[in-house]
């Protein structure tokens, strides 16, 4: 009986025996796959999806610039400028920002740095120093607000925290002069930062050889 018994084991040992290595070998290579399949799912759907979000980021960001001058003129009317003029420009910086035509010229050359809503803004604010109607003077420096202050705009301008608190105390009562510590700050950063760079640049250089080349003809 105890030898029969040790047979039927050995015979159910040897049954099973050789179908563990493949069900194993079988469940591995299914595991395998499954594991294979999941990641490779994984990594092409993260890497999908962080390329959409990249490239909506860029999308935003080139259009970002191009909305700076969404509804706004490319320049102001004026006289194209003489020579004696554009040499003058070379004199000071507030010569150049009293003619149309300086800041025509100074507004091509930020653009080319993508900065031109410094000019925007600045010239925004002289615009509502010209009104004198209430309503008229809210709407405008609630949409200059909107446009160049608040921090959810593609053209913001950069004020440090202490102007930003007086714009703030100032927009409770909406006057000709609520950005004028801004105004002033965005003048003086186009002083300092940019119009160093446009005396060098191409776009005054090419200007000014065109109107010597003109006047030698002439």
């Amino acid at each position: 009986p105890m030898g029969s018994e040790r047979t039927e084991i050995r015979k159910r040992q040897m049954a099973t025996t050789p179908e563990t290595p493949g069900a194993a070998q079988a469940q591995l290579s299914t595991g395998n796959r499954g594991s294979n399949a999941c990641c490779f799912c994984w990594c092409c759907c993260c890497s999908c999806s962080c390329l959409t979000v990249r490239n909506q980021e860029e999308r935003a960001r080139r259009t970002s610039h191009e909305l700076q001058a969404e509804g706004i003129p490319n320049c102001e009317e004026s006289p194209a400028p003489t020579l004696e003029e554009v040499n003058a420009w070379a004199q000071s910086f507030d010569k150049l920002m009293l003619t149309p035509a300086g800041r025509n010229a100074f507004r091509e050359f930020l653009r080319t740095e993508f900065s031109e809503e410094n000019m925007l803004f600045w010239m925004a604010c002289e615009e509502l120093k010209q009104e004198s109607n209430k309503s008229v003077i809210e709407e405008k420096a609630r949409l200059i607000y909107e446009d160049y202050i608040s921090i959810l705009s593609p053209k913001e301008v950069s004020l440090d925290s202490r102007v930003r608190e007086v714009i703030n105390r100032n927009m409770l009562e909406p006057s000709q002069h609520t950005f004028d510590d801004a105004q002033l700050q965005i003048y003086t950063l186009m002083h300092r930062d940019s119009y160093p760079r446009f005396m060098n640049s191409a776009i005054y250089k090419d200007l000014l050889q065109s109107l010597s080349e003109k006047s030698i003809e002439a």
